[in-house]
């Protein structure tokens, strides 16, 4: 590992917005009143990156509480130190493998979960690796409210139409689909918030696909 990563990692285990491993798991159920210290509803970005999502959208809602979730814990320390250094205190990171998310949210917990870039994970050996295989699509519906949202932003045609699939086979209610995000009637403030990786597919004109969905019939 190089020298600017192991200074990220030491460096992240030091900030009061990141909890690592199990550390997260006492706060289940609870991550509104004990880590947020208020009463106002999660979000959560799944394989957050470096944590532009997360943060940007804290800053558009200091209504609602934000978590980003990734592994990688160099990542995740770029969207910390920017809510640290901006007085962001409506957003948190957690650091942890998303296979485990049941370990450290209780059921009813989340009002929405947002999906943006992930690893397609293409081959098919790897389909169960996938964020909408239907096993992770058991644990979201399990952690979000009745009444809770479901958001992909994905570059990976592959992905989306293997997500869509999942979704239609489970009969689940679709509020917005897109294929090609900035060239639809759907974009607005929210939709415009662009990650690293986002950007890097738009400056060589790759379309990004878009699918807001709930679990309730």
């Amino acid at each position: 590992m190089g020298k600017d990563k192991l200074r990220k990692f030491a460096e992240v285990a030091t900030f009061k917005n990141v909890v690592q491993l199990d550390a997260g798991k006492e706060y289940k159920g609870q991550w509104a009143s004990k880590f947020f210290g208020n009463d106002k509803p999660v979000v959560l970005e799944l394989a957050c990156g470096k944590g532009e999502y997360t943060v940007n959208l804290a800053k558009l809602f200091p209504d609602k509480n934000f978590i980003g979730i990734d592994y990688k814990g160099n990542r995740i320390w770029r969207g910390a130190k920017t809510a640290l250094e901006e007085g962001i205190d409506n957003v948190g990171f957690l650091r942890i493998q998303i296979e485990t998310i049941l370990e450290h949210f209780e059921e009813n917990e989340i009002s929405e979960i947002w999906i943006t870039f992930p690893d397609p994970q293409p081959q098919d050996s790897r389909e169960k690796k996938r964020l909408t295989n239907p096993k992770f699509l058991e644990r979201y519906k399990f952690i979000l409210k009745d009444d809770g949202i479901m958001h992909l932003k994905t570059d990976s045609d592959f992905f989306f139409n293997y997500s869509v699939e999942q979704i239609d086979l489970l009969k689940l209610t679709k509020f917005k689909q897109t294929t090609d995000l900035y060239h639809s009637d759907l974009v607005d403030e929210v939709l415009s918030i662009k990650t690293y990786y986002e950007r890097k597919y738009l400056a060589i004109d790759k379309s990004i696909n878009y699918v807001q969905w709930t679990f309730k019939k």
